[in-house]
Parts: structure tokens; sequence; C-alpha cells
């Protein structure tokens, strides 16, 4: 991958300029730059656990946790460590790699600092990174945070400096920015970014990115969310964005910020594969997985398949899978072949151990036979489409963790038991014998 020079002098007409190109020219460059600085294939996981919820003095026209709105939202307490613990524990089993932890403070007070960082200290223990969003940061606290193993802190600017007056009256703009400010001071990493769809005008979305790239230092971690209009406030009767123009969002995020990691974050519940697909070849490549946002619904863990030992993706059916996958998510059912593939030297000493097996794998009822226990019903399964018959593809069987490389003699469309849900549909590749 050869990095993309970053830049933070963006103007506001060359922003546009990127929001109004045609839209496969501007999902071409995004996805070029995605490419040229991050593995395009692989999804980052993040859990987010509302530690303190309601009774926020906020006025944020958005946010269900503001006192002020009537949208059933309670008060409660700050959670004891080992309620946050089994949550992040269920976060990592399902394939988390990062737990986010967000209080509905304006800002915490001096005698909640202690409390935050013993429940981040325990956090971390389980070998999660982790994140937090508490408001505005006092004097020493993101140094305290950061002392207790913090790694990220999330404060966004949520909008355009010229329609922020229109969201939020109760923190100035410039509040964020010194709250950033100290957050960078003390050496963590920045999550920041804001909410498109509240009634913002093209050029005011093109403003948000604007300000998110022309910070002193671009944010680690840029979460562009989707309204989520909540009954009760203030937002609640407004139109819903077109879905092409949040997927452009994700791409000029993507160009102005190249090293940045772009999460598609709330209103992911709201959007179908399809658009989804096109945010992540625009550039995302981080989601939130878990039952809920804070408040607001959100795709639940079902749909995280765990894919290295090292990090974390998201197998799309249409999409090169990662290899070698050496781990599953425990919170998947499991299905009747579930996701296999291994490393050559796993996968020879297991089949093949005298290396006899032709390239050509399953070709012959006298090669299959060969493959021993625990595979009474060998399949041979691939998940992306070859251009041509003949050509070389790697394999894998769907009863165990053997993988090889075979050629193709035909295609078909069916369900496939090895995908990650077994309603999904994808492509498997006969190269010789039937399939089940």
């Amino acid at each position: 991958m050869t990095a993309t020079p970053t830049r933070h002098d963006w103007t506001r007409d060359e922003v546009l300029a990127l929001f109004d190109l045609p839209f496969n020219d501007l999902l071409y460059r995004a996805h070029t730059v995605h490419q040229e600085n991050h593995d395009s294939n692989a999804v980052q996981v993040s859990t987010l656990l509302s530690i303190k919820t309601g009774g926020c003095p906020e006025d944020c026209a958005y946010c269900p946790q503001a006192a002020r709105y009537d949208t059933g939202v309670q008060a409660q307490k700050l959670m004891e460590i080992d309620d946050v613990l089994a949550r992040a524990k269920a976060a990592k089993a399902a394939g988390a790699s990062r737990f986010c932890m967000g209080a509905a403070w304006r800002g915490p007070k001096d005698r909640d600092i202690p409390k935050v960082a013993a429940i981040v200290s325990a956090v971390k223990g389980l070998g999660l990174e982790t994140c937090a969003t508490l408001g505005l940061l006092g004097d020493g606290h993101a140094q305290a945070l950061k002392d207790a193993g913090l790694d990220y802190y999330n404060h966004n600017i949520d909008t355009a400096p010229e329609f922020y007056g229109e969201i939020i009256h109760t923190r100035e703009y410039q509040d964020r920015l010194e709250t950033l400010g100290q957050v960078r001071d003390a050496g963590l990493k920045t999550c920041c970014g804001g909410i498109v769809g509240m009634g913002e005008t093209r050029e005011q979305r093109a403003g948000l990115l604007q300000a998110l790239a022309n910070l002193p230092e671009h944010p680690q971690s840029v979460p562009i969310n989707q309204l989520v209009p909540v009954p009760g406030t203030p937002l609640a009767n407004t139109d819903k964005l077109d879905p092409f123009e949040f997927v452009r969002a994700i791409a000029v995020a993507r160009i102005l910020m190249p090293r940045s990691i772009v999460r598609l974050s709330a209103g992911r519940q709201q959007m179908d594969d399809a658009v989804q697909a096109l945010c992540f070849f625009a550039g995302a490549g981080s989601i939130f997985a878990g039952d809920k946002l804070l408040t607001t619904g959100n795709p639940d863990v079902r749909t995280i398949t765990p894919c290295s030992a090292d990090s974390t993706c998201i197998r799309w059916t249409w999409w090169r899978p990662r290899a070698p996958c050496t781990r599953t998510s425990s919170i998947l059912p499991a299905p009747t072949k579930p996701p296999v593939a291994a490393t050559a030297a796993v996968a020879a000493q297991r089949h093949d151990p005298a290396g006899v097996i032709p390239a050509e794998v399953g070709m012959t009822p006298a090669s299959a036979a060969r493959i021993p226990a625990p595979c009474p019903d060998p399949s041979f399964f691939i998940d992306w489409p070859p251009r041509r018959l003949g050509a070389s593809v790697p394999v894998c069987c769907a009863a165990c963790a053997w993988s090889s490389t075979a050629t193709v003699r035909g295609w078909n469309r069916k369900a496939a038991a090895c995908s990650a849900s077994a309603a999904t549909t994808t492509w498997v590749w006969q190269i010789g014998r039937a399939h089940v």
C-alpha cells in the first residue's frame, strides 16, 4: 500500500467539488485512496455501551438522552464495574476489538474520573481497545483516563460550524475544539466525526468534513452518523437523507482524511445491504456492532465473523474473503458446515501428508476418497467469482479446515452452508464433482 499525502488546508470549494463529482467517479477516487492506505477488505468492529444513561442537561436536538425531551429514556446512575465487564466480555466474544463507553454528561466532574478510570482499566485488562465519550473534559481528565489505559476519546463536532447553532445551544463549537485539544495533548487517539441528515445542506455537509480534515491532526477514527430520528426530539420529523448522499459523505471523508478509519456508525440499521456495501467500497473501514448505540437500535452481533487472530473483519459474500481465518464468533449459531480455511501447512498435514493430491482437487472420486475424517461429505467452496473457466482458484472444504487450489469447471448459484448466515446466498463453484 502506498500512503496518500495528508492535508489540513482544504477549502470549502474543493470539498464541494468532490461532493459534486459523478457518483462513479467519486467512488473510484475514494476506493483508490482506501486501497492505498488500508486493507479494503477488512472492517474493524467496535461495540458501544451507555455506562451512564439519560438525564443530560444539554439540548442537542438529535439526542434522546437530553433531560428536557420526552423520549422515554430514564436517567440512570453510572454502571458498576462488574456489569460493564460482563458486557465487554460478551462484545469480545462476539468479535469486537474495541469497547466504547458513553456517559450522558455535559462533562464528568472531578469525582467521576476515578470511577470511570477504574472501569477503563478493567476493560483494558480484557485485551480490548478502549474508547470513552463523556462530554467536555476538565483539566487533567484526559491524562487521568490515558493513565488508566484509555486508547481513544470520542468527541464529535457534530456538524458544520455555521449550522451548529441550529442543533445545539448549551455548548459552543469552540468548547468541543478545546476538549479535542486536551485529548491530543494527553497523547490519546481522537475519535471525532459528526451527523448527517439533520436538515443541513450539501454545502453544510461539506463544511462538517472540511472542519474535520482541517483539524491540527486528523482524527484516527472518524464516525459518520446518519440521523436516527427519535420521537420526542426536535429532529423527530426530519426528512430522511438520500442514501446516495450518505455514501457521498463517506467517500469524501475517505478522500479528505486518507489515513483515518472512517466508521459507518449510527443509522446502519436503517440501511440495506446494498447501501452498506457501497459505503464500504467508498472507504468505510469500521462499524459498531451490538443491539444498541447508546439508546438507539443497531444491527446485532450475529452479523460478525471475526477472521484472524489479530484483527476483526466482516465477511461479505460479495467480497474476497481474508485468509486464513482462524476463529469464528461464539455468538453465531453453528452452521451445518462452518466457515473454514487453513494455512497450506495445516492443509497438507490434515489431508495430504504424502503430497499426492493433485492441484485439481476433487477432480476424481479417488482423490476425494483420500480425504480422511472428519470429512464424510467433502464439498468445496470459494466466495470470489473467477473471470473464466479453467481459472486456478483457492478452495476450502466445508467440513473441516482443509484448503487448496483447484481449476474451475463450472458454476451455479445456491445457498452455501459455509457462509456466515444460512440465509445468505453466495456463489458456489463446481470443481469437477457434484455439490451437496
